[in-house]
């Protein structure tokens, strides 16, 4: 075991030997009994403890805990996940070690805010512009063990939308580097219809050179003729932003003056804006007390544009699709469940880009000159999908799932030549299967093998002269896992462990050969192999007191099993561009007078920055403390104010890197996105209950 998870075990054992109160069944850190966790996303709203698979569950309590902001803090604590974040707009998210080399943002993980897709057909995918008040649940399936959201390697997240309440609220923090963010809300839920609408409005004047940034929102979502069997749900955001971008730095500068924005991006005042839009409808209808059929349509615009040091990118993407499925019951005694349906997908992709003239702009930054570039990419795909539960003997039940992928792609070059191409992969299968024991009536014991994919994205499969790469290959592989679940005393203590083995082949890599073109290929095989554990805590003490200690940790060995490119050979080296071990723990203590603190703790190991691990990042631990106060005045007024620190003793890290920077001529690469240093925030809020 390594050393640094020794003083959080004892942190976290030393509450057990209190003496709870027989009542006290509740947790303040999920904020409901622990076993009654219910997941949408494997098969339809089951138990956690009913699932063969290790499914990371993020409550609207836990994303609140710290400043209400951000989503990284929050996603830390899941083990085996880790949200890199650069600002507020740059992000990563890598799940057991995939997606860790992606360049800029997330790819190899498909996200869903409700049944909408927020990943694009080319494999991006952005949770960072939703509102975390506008968030109800996150859940995070590691790997590919759910056939009905995809099979991706990386897995799946799944953010529901916040339930409407009859409720009027308002929401305030400000804090350090002109930190302000303010939320509007208000909601109405009756027999026959719901309704939800939440605008947010986040700004901050950043801590580096040329970091401001700005972002408004709306946020509206519902039901509407709720019958017995029968009901129309509603969702749609709107999001306007206008993020300066310091980009990455190198060594020195990081050591030196992290402040400093990349000089390129400073010179030309460079950022990225843009409007995005998301709306769909989902209807469900109940056949029988067996039988549900459930239909969802959605559409997603988004228009971008991003001055860049060496070019100007615009971007228009306009995606749609459907998705249809059915879930129940089966056999004498409806003992066996199922969900099987099918998605469609089409999104059509145009991106221009310009000179860049900021050099003789008098400094006044980005000025648009000739065309470049114009290049449009339409990509279609289907993925049908079936999971069912099967009861074997007493308490053993039989997991299995299959999903199938077939995609298709066409891209024109419209300047400086028209050219077409249209290319397609081989439909992939992905099956999965899992075996699930309940030894005890609050204990579950799971095995599961499962296979998963990932897709190239657009720059990973072209050449370098812009033309299609035919033989390039998707990203395949098999996950094997063992897992345990229990819950003790009265539910009060949750405990989750997993140990895990994922191996990849045909691993995308994506070259760069120039300021934005990369040249993708397959170039050999990774082993992705660790363990979990989590485990959370409640007990009552006295006079009102309560503590909710939790721990999460992960120890993972991730490597290059075969990979040889050009004439390096870097089989038996880490992984790059995540740690191989994490953990986080914390406590929240709840006391009399309607007050409350937390303190919480993140431990991220070093970080390989190349593929011939020649350069890694430092190791580093953040602590973050907060105080709130929350009451209720005669059952409908609700107020709250909270005072927090982040990053409490000033520590120096690195928030995210850029894997395999290279320096062009004699630039030393860039490798390094400083973490934000000690700052403070206030929260206030005021809640209206009728």
């Amino acid at each position: 075991m390594p050393k640094f998870l020794l003083p959080l075990l004892l942190l976290f054992s030393w509450p057990v030997l209190a003496q709870p109160r027989a009542d006290s069944i509740r947790t303040a850190t999920t904020g409901k009994d622990l076993d009654e966790v219910v997941i949408a996303s494997f098969l339809a709203n089951e138990s956690i403890k009913n699932l063969p698979a290790a499914i990371g569950v993020i409550t609207e309590r836990q994303l609140l805990a710290n400043n209400g902001v951000e989503l990284a803090s929050s996603i830390n604590r899941i083990p085996g996940v880790y949200m890199q974040s650069g600002g507020y707009n740059t992000n990563r998210i890598a799940i057991r070690g995939i997606g860790s080399r992606t360049p800029y943002g997330t790819n190899k993980v498909r996200a869903f805010y409700g049944n909408i897709p927020l990943t694009s057909g080319d494999s991006e995918t952005t949770v960072e512009d939703l509102d975390l008040q506008a968030m109800g649940q996150v859940e995070i399936i590691k790997g590919p063990q759910s056939a009905v959201y995809g099979a991706g390697l990386g897995g799946a997240i799944r953010i529901t939308p916040r339930a409407a309440a009859n409720e009027v609220s308002s929401n305030t923090t400000v804090g350090s580097y002109g930190l302000l963010k303010s939320t509007l809300s208000a909601g109405v839920n009756k027999k026959n219809s719901a309704f939800n609408v939440s605008y947010h409005h986040l700004e901050s004047a950043g801590w580096r050179e040329n970091s401001a940034y700005k972002r408004n929102g709306v946020t509206v979502s519902g039901t509407v003729f709720k019958r017995v069997r029968s009901k129309l749900e509603f969702i749609g955001n709107y999001t306007h932003l206008k993020a300066f971008i310091p980009s990455s730095i190198d060594k020195p500068t990081f050591e030196n003056s992290p402040e400093s924005a990349a000089p390129t991006w400073k010179a030309s005042k460079g950022f990225e804006a843009y409007d995005a839009y998301l709306s769909g409808l989902s209807y469900a209808y109940e056949f029988s007390n067996r039988i549900t059929f459930s239909t969802s349509v959605y559409l997603t615009h988004k228009e971008s544009n991003e001055p860049r040091p060496f070019d100007i990118l615009q971007e228009n993407t306009t995606g749609f699709g459907m998705r249809t499925q059915f879930s129940g019951r089966l056999g004498k005694n409806a003992q066996s469940d199922f969900i099987a349906g099918i998605e469609l997908f089409r999104d059509n992709f145009k991106a221009r880009t310009f000179e860049n003239l900021y050099r003789q702009n008098n400094g006044q930054g980005s000025l648009e000159g000739f065309l470049l570039t114009d290049a449009q990419q339409n990509r279609a795909f289907y993925n049908a999908f079936a999971q069912v539960r099967v009861p074997i003997y007493n308490k053993l039940s039989l997991h299995a799932g299959v999903n199938v992928n077939n995609t298709n792609v066409s891209l024109s070059d419209n300047f400086p030549e028209r050219r077409q191409q249209a290319y397609g992969y081989r439909p992939v299968w992905s099956p999965q299967l899992s075996l699930l024991f309940h030894p005890g009536k609050n204990q579950s014991v799971y095995a599961s093998v499962s296979h998963g994919f990932s897709l190239p994205s657009t720059s990973e499969s072209l050449l370098s002269d812009g033309s299609i790469n035919s033989n390039i290959k998707p990203e395949t592989g098999y996950q094997f896992e063992l897992g345990y679940k229990a819950w003790f005393l009265d539910n009060r203590l949750h405990i989750e462990t997993a140990v895990y083995a994922l191996r990849i082949k045909n691993l995308l890599i994506a070259e760069r050969i120039g300021d934005d073109q990369y040249l993708g290929v397959n170039a050999g095989r990774t082993s992705h192999d660790g363990i979990e554990l989590l485990a959370d805590y409640y007990v009552a003490l006295w006079h009102g007191f309560s503590l909710s200690p939790y721990l999460s940790a992960s120890v993972g060995k991730y490597e290059f099993r075969e990979f040889s490119y050009n004439g390096s050979n870097y089989a038996g080296k880490k992984l790059t561009g995540v740690p191989a071990n994490n953990a986080a723990a914390g406590i929240t203590i709840s006391a009399p007078w309607s007050v409350y603190g937390s303190i919480s703790w993140r431990y991220t190991d070093g970080i390989p920055l190349n593929d011939a691990n020649t350069e890694k990042t430092g190791a580093y631990a953040l602590t973050d403390v907060k105080l709130g106060y929350k009451h209720t005045f005669n059952g409908h007024f609700e107020a709250q104010a909270a005072f927090g620190i982040n990053n409490i003793f000033n520590t120096e890290y690195a928030a995210m890197i850029l894997p395999n920077a290279m320096g062009f001529g004699t630039n030393l690469p860039r490798f390094y996105y400083p973490g934000l240093p000690l700052n403070y925030y206030s929260g206030f809020s005021f809640k209206y209950i009728f």
